[in-house]
């Protein structure tokens, strides 16, 4: 593993998928309903995920995301807000969370 973010892993999926079939189909198929149009539309559940991508930082989620993202009609300055969005959420976790240290 001498590159933890290497891009190319995302490909090992299927053969991670393999060690525990029945998780694994299981994992698709709710991933599928998720992200399935319905009350709320494909481009903004794919800009949500992407602002949670942003607050988890995973890059393979990023990826995934801004690419279905796109291909669902997000425009680059939709895309820019979102990360807006995640930013202030999680500095704004910060601040509610820092109720916790003073008297």
């Amino acid at each position: 593993m001498s590159n933890l973010y290497d891009s190319e892993d995302i490909r090992k999926l299927p053969k991670l998928g393999e060690g525990a079939p029945g998780a694994w189909k299981a994992f698709l198929a709710f991933d599928h309903a998720a992200f399935a149009e319905g009350a709320i539309p494909v481009k903004y559940k794919e800009l949500m995920a992407l602002a949670v991508a942003l607050t988890t930082q995973c890059p393979y989620c990023l990826m995934i995301h801004k690419e279905k993202a796109a291909k669902a009609g997000a425009t680059p300055q939709e895309i820019s807000e979102t990360t807006f969005i995640a930013a202030a959420m999680r500095a704004g976790a910060a601040i509610t969370h820092g109720t916790h240290l003073v008297d």
